[in-house]
């Protein structure tokens, strides 16, 4: 378990900095488009098939208005557009920051 020390917006990123030392740095449109949410990244019907919603995401979709901790393992991610369904797991936030450096 990641151990969240500070959270701020900085420009177009995400910037988390965790205990051990790892500082992490994502941008928030990869940011958003990767939210964890059911209605963002779909959920199994009745026979096990992922039913990928069609979305759309203006442009205040990708200004992050507010962030909250959940419970000490997570992130809950507030967006301009009214969006704040997906909570992101400091893991999740830290493989996605992972990815976006390769």
């Amino acid at each position: 378990m990641h151990e969240l020390i500070n959270a701020a917006v900085v420009g177009q990123e995400l910037a988390l900095a965790f205990a051990d030392g790892v500082e992490c740095y994502l941008s928030l449109e990869p940011l958003r488009a990767a939210c964890p949410c059911a209605a963002c990244q779909g959920e199994p019907d009745v026979t096990g098939k992922v039913l990928r919603p069609q979305k759309q995401i203006g442009a205040r979709g990708f200004e992050l208005t507010k962030i909250e901790v959940v419970g000490g393992y997570a992130l809950q991610l507030y967006w301009a557009d009214g969006h704040s369904t997906g909570i992101y797991s400091f893991d999740y936030l830290r493989r996605l920051a992972s990815a976006q450096l390769s």
